[in-house]
């Protein structure tokens, strides 16, 4: 399955579908940032995990009074600045901080395109691993190696059955939800390949 073809089908589903595959994306990389705030001992996962179950909650309680605007106040301050730290962790961790707040941004404005740059976000981090991998044995990395890496093959073939997943699931229901969250994490590892 292509990459164009899977945020085709992204594009194609109706906006809870699609904010609701953003969320399960951000499920995915969420880890990737409490892996990096252990190693370095910056920043707060539990107020990322926090805004992650919030936005959620506004997904399917849609009139709740829930202040995604309060949310983002709290993640803001702990994304990371690349500067400070010398380690591949931090871009994960960066992209999972910004992913999230592009779903909070999106579900604020209602906006889909803020939904499928999440699934672009996820995809990115991945190449860039793919590339950190590759550097370090020594290989230079183009597009055609990162592409058909096992991991960017990875990361495309579970976002294509998440979409199919979205797409079987019907009206948006708690229980939807929750088999949709089990789905996103049931290979117990991260976007990049990391144990959860």
């Amino acid at each position: 399955m292509t990459k164009a073809n899977n945020f085709q089908r992204i594009r194609e589903l109706n906006y809870l579908q699609q904010a609701v595959l953003a969320a399960a994306i951000i499920e995915r990389m969420l880890p990737n940032y409490g892996l990096f705030s252990e190693a370095t001992g910056f920043g707060d996962e539990s107020a990322l995990r926090s805004a992650l179950n919030v936005c959620w909650e506004k997904l399917l309680l849609p009139k709740s009074k829930i202040s995604l605007e309060k949310q983002i106040e709290k993640v803001e301050p702990n994304v990371p600045e690349l500067a400070e730290f010398d380690m591949f962790g931090t871009y994960p961790a960066i992209d999972a901080a910004t992913a999230l707040l592009g779903l909070m941004h999106g579900l604020m404005a209602k906006d889909e395109q803020e939904f499928i740059s999440i699934a672009k976000i996820s995809q990115a981090t991945v190449a860039r691993y793919v590339e950190f991998l590759l550097l370090n044995e020594d290989i230079e990395p183009d597009n055609k190696l990162v592409r058909d890496h096992p991991v960017m093959q990875y990361e495309i073939e579970i976002l294509s059955e998440l979409i199919d997943f979205v797409e079987n699931m019907g009206r948006i229901s708690s229980d939807n939800v929750k088999a949709l969250k089990q789905h996103a994490l049931a290979d117990g590892q991260t976007n990049i390949g990391l144990a959860i």
